[in-house]
C-alpha cells in the first residue's frame, strides 16, 4: 500500500494535471440566472407582470439548453458559430437566411460549426407566436431558452472555434472568461441598462451581436496569454472546495488581473445579454398584438410536471455524440 503522504502528493499531482474549473460551457449557472432574471426588470409594466411572477421560472430554467445538450443531438450547435470556418469577413457574408445558407452549406457543415445566429430567429417567431396564442406556458419556456442562446452570442469564444484556447495552449479560457470572472467580480458590476427597446429588425441585431463578440475574441486570448508568460503557474492556479470535492481553479490573483487587462469587457457582454434579452422578449410581444396576458395562470402543474421529465432523462440518459465545443 502507498503511504499516506506518497499517495497525498500523487493526489495533488494529479489535481494539477486536471483542466481547471468551472465548466467551459456558456455563462455558467450564475450568468444566465443573473442575465434572464435581470432581463425582466427591463421590461414595460404591460408585460412585466407576467414576467415578475415567473421569474424564478425564468431564472432556474435559463440554464436548461445546456443540460439538454448531453442527450438532444440538435442541441450543441444552437450555442455558437464558428465564424473562422467561414473565413474572412464571415459574419457580413454568411446567408441571413438558415434555409439559404443549407442550400449554400449543407445542414451537416452548418451544424457542426454552430447556429446560433439563426437559431436566435428561429425562436423569434416561436415566442411571437405563443404571446399570440397567449400559451403562458410555452411564452415562458421559450423565453427562458431564448434568454440562454442570446446571452450565448455574446460571448467571444462561442464565435470561434478555438473556443476553449485548445488550439493556443489555453486550455480552460473558455470558464475563465465567462463563468470565473463573473462569479468573482460581478457583484460590483453596473447592470443597468435602460427600458428594453423594440427591435425593428432582430436579424440584423443578433448577426451584428455576433459580430461584437467575435471582434473581442483577439483580445480575450491575447491578455490571457500574455499574463500566463508573466506568471508561474503557482499563482496562476489554486484550489477550491466546491460541492464537497477539490477543484482546480484560476487563482483570484491571476483572475482579477486578466479581468483588469480586459477592461471592464466581460461586465459590457454581460450587460449587453440583459439588454438583448429583454429586447427581443419585449419585440415578440408587440410583434404579436401586444395581448393582454394578465389572467394567465403561473407554470401549470403540466408544465412543472414535462420540467421534471426532462430532467429526469437528462440525468439518466446515456450521453448524446453531439459535435461542437465540448472540450
Amino acid at each position: 500500500m502507498l503511504r499516506r503522504p506518497v499517495f497525498a502528493g500523487l493526489l495533488a499531482l494529479l489535481l494539477w494535471l486536471l483542466p481547471p474549473h468551472p465548466d467551459s460551457r456558456a455563462w455558467g449557472f450564475y450568468g444566465h440566472r443573473s442575465i434572464n432574471r435581470l432581463a425582466v426588470y427591463t421590461l414595460p409594466p404591460e408585460l412585466v407582470g407576467f414576467f415578475k411572477q415567473r421569474i424564478e421560472y425564468l431564472t432556474v430554467q435559463a440554464t436548461r439548453p445546456d443540460s439538454r445538450r448531453s442527450v438532444v443531438p440538435d442541441e450543441a450547435p444552437r450555442h455558437f458559430i464558428d465564424l473562422d470556418r467561414y473565413g474572412d469577413s464571415a459574419v457580413y457574408r454568411l446567408p441571413r437566411s438558415y434555409a439559404d445558407a443549407v442550400a449554400h452549406f449543407g445542414e451537416d457543415s452548418l451544424q457542426r460549426h454552430g447556429i446560433v445566429p439563426w437559431h436566435v430567429v428561429r425562436m423569434k417567431a416561436q415566442l411571437t407566436e405563443a404571446f399570440r396564442r397567449r400559451d403562458g406556458d410555452r411564452i415562458a419556456s421559450l423565453a427562458a431558452d431564448m434568454g440562454h442562446y442570446i446571452a450565448d452570442a455574446c460571448v467571444p469564444l462561442h464565435t470561434t472555434q478555438n473556443y476553449n484556447g485548445q488550439l493556443t495552449g489555453q486550455r480552460g479560457i473558455h470558464g475563465l472568461w465567462e463563468s470565473r470572472l463573473p462569479e468573482l467580480l460581478a457583484s460590483n458590476y453596473d447592470f443597468f441598462t435602460g427600458p428594453a427597446p423594440y427591435i425593428r429588425n432582430p436579424t440584423d441585431v443578433i448577426w451584428a451581436t455576433v459580430a461584437r463578440s467575435n471582434a473581442a475574441v483577439d483580445s480575450v486570448l491575447r491578455f490571457e496569454k500574455e499574463l500566463s508568460q508573466r506568471m508561474p503557474e503557482d499563482q496562476k492556479y489554486g484550489f477550491e472546495e466546491r460541492g464537497g470535492r477539490t477543484q482546480r481553479v484560476y487563482s483570484q490573483e491571476f483572475s482579477r488581473e486578466y479581468h483588469r487587462r480586459l477592461n471592464g469587457q466581460v461586465e459590457r457582454q454581460m450587460r449587453l445579454a440583459v439588454r438583448l434579452v429583454g429586447a427581443f422578449w419585449y419585440t415578440c410581444w408587440v410583434d404579436a398584438g401586444q395581448p393582454d396576458l394578465r389572467s394567465l395562470a403561473p407554470p401549470s402543474d403540466a408544465e412543472l410536471q414535462r420540467l421534471a421529465a426532462e430532467e429526469k432523462q437528462a440525468q439518466s440518459a446515456p450521453p448524446v455524440n453531439a459535435p461542437g465545443h465540448t472540450d
